[in-house]
């Protein structure tokens, strides 16, 4: 996929014209000040120059930028860089299928904006303590930076956000429904937006299907898959975390096995299909079987997670084109297909980097503080509030009519934070190091 010119389907050039008048509309009608600019070009600008996006540079993907194990200096992704290098696996796979480039990059670009500090870990200890006004899930919380928080649009009634398309914000929905109203799983944690942002959510919603995700989310969301899983485990061997030879042991490969049957396989997987899936990959002339650090492992390396991008994402592309035509793919003309195989080979990479990165004793312990930390502020903010606010949020709390609506200002006061961000309020707040 890397070097690769964007096309649509039949090597044609994108045709605006494939979204109608409905997908381009915002929220609040402004006039283009710039003509001949497309109005999804617009939306991926505005995302890209977001404040939201550049936090993310400051939040932890899997492994701690700044550490160092006992042979080499790692340099690991961020929030950040996984965002870009999701829209760029995004861009092109949406463009092979006909979508508008730019929206699908938009969409890559947001997915990860809700994120609070510590990633997952912060999500859980916000989602506690938000229980009594919505909870809090980092899709939910996308979809509130871009059409509330993200100051970039006002209108008498107050922010829009950054007022992007209602396809751009469709696309950027991964769970098109609120909490608990899941499809087939009601206690399912996931969801993609709060009871307050349900007006811009029904808007966004006008017309399609119900708890369907639009196929250029379908993209994103296999992008998302995709870039984490290789590079998750790319980043793993750099840091020294993860030893390819393992995976050729037995009892190595049956915690493999589980963590992706806990976590990341369909329901019904069998084992023995996850024993497939990691040796069709073990099999490959590319597979970096040794890990040393030296230039030539880098290379070997680099090389290895292009020829894996390129496999999921072309499993993707010959499956729905089998299934739908070469024609163009938008909106809701199609589902985007992913092979049984990909999906499995996907998940055995994420649990490799689930196994031997996340479950470190050393990670489980920072873990742990860090959780401390998300709690603490939590309740030094409740306890202080306004104080201790950035002016942004001070100014929402004021504003706010009851103490469910104070109690979500904090949350998102939280969530906007970077990791040492977070760190420093904290110390600042309750005095503790």
């Amino acid at each position: 996929m890397e070097g690769t010119p964007p096309k649509a389907a039949g090597n044609e050039p994108f045709a605006p014209d494939a979204y109608d008048e409905t997908a381009v509309e915002r929220w609040a009608a402004e006039p283009d000040k710039r003509p001949g600019r497309t109005a999804f070009q617009r939306d991926r600008a505005r995302v890209l120059h977001s404040a939201a996006l550049r936090r993310l540079a400051g939040k932890t993907q899997v492994v701690t930028p700044g550490t160092r194990s006992h042979v080499w200096d790692a340099s690991p992704r961020t929030r950040l860089t996984h965002s870009l290098e999701c829209a760029q696996v995004g861009r092109e796979l949406g463009a092979a299928l006909g979508c508008d480039p730019d929206l699908v990059e938009a969409a890559c670009l947001s997915h990860d904006l809700g994120h609070p500090p510590f990633g997952h870990n912060g999500e859980q200890v916000l989602n506690g303590f938000a229980e009594d006004c919505g909870g809090f899930e980092g899709n939910a919380q996308s979809l509130r930076l871009l059409t509330r928080l993200e100051p970039k649009r006002f209108t008498p009634e107050g922010s829009v956000g950054l007022n992007l398309t209602r396809a751009a914000l469709d696309a950027a929905t991964k769970y098109p429904w609120p909490r608990g109203g899941h499809p087939t799983a009601p206690a399912s944690p996931k969801f993609g937006v709060y009871e307050d942002d349900r007006p811009v959510f029904d808007w966004i919603r006008k017309g399609a299907p119900e708890q369907r995700t639009c196929f250029e989310a379908q993209v994103m969301d296999w992008s998302d898959d995709v870039a984490y899983s290789v590079h998750d485990f790319e980043d793993g061997l750099h840091a020294g975390h993860i030893d390819p030879g393992c995976l050729y042991a037995e009892p190595e490969r049956q915690s493999v096995f589980a963590v992706a049957l806990g976590r990341y396989a369909p329901a019904d997987t069998d084992p023995a299909e996850l024993a497939e899936a990691l040796d069709r990959l073990l099999d490959q002339e590319w597979w970096p079987h040794g890990y040393d650090g030296t230039a030539v492992a880098q290379a070997r390396l680099k090389d290895a997670t292009s020829q894996l991008i390129g496999r999921f994402c072309l499993a993707a592309e010959g499956a729905t084109r089998a299934a739908y035509g070469s024609g163009r793919l938008t909106r809701y003309a199609a589902e985007l297909v992913v092979p049984r195989e990909a999906r499995l080979e996907c998940a055995v990479l994420k649990a490799v980097a689930d196994r031997y990165v996340i479950q470190r004793a050393e990670h489980e312990r920072l873990r742990a503080d860090q959780r401390i930390i998300v709690a603490e502020l939590a309740e030094a903010l409740t306890a202080r509030a306004p104080d201790g606010l950035e002016p942004q949020f001070r100014a929402l709390f004021d504003g706010a009519a009851d103490d469910r609506a104070r109690k979500r200002v904090i949350v998102d006061q939280i969530a906007s934070l970077t990791d040492a961000s977070a760190r420093t309020l904290h110390t600042r707040l309750t005095g503790h190091m």
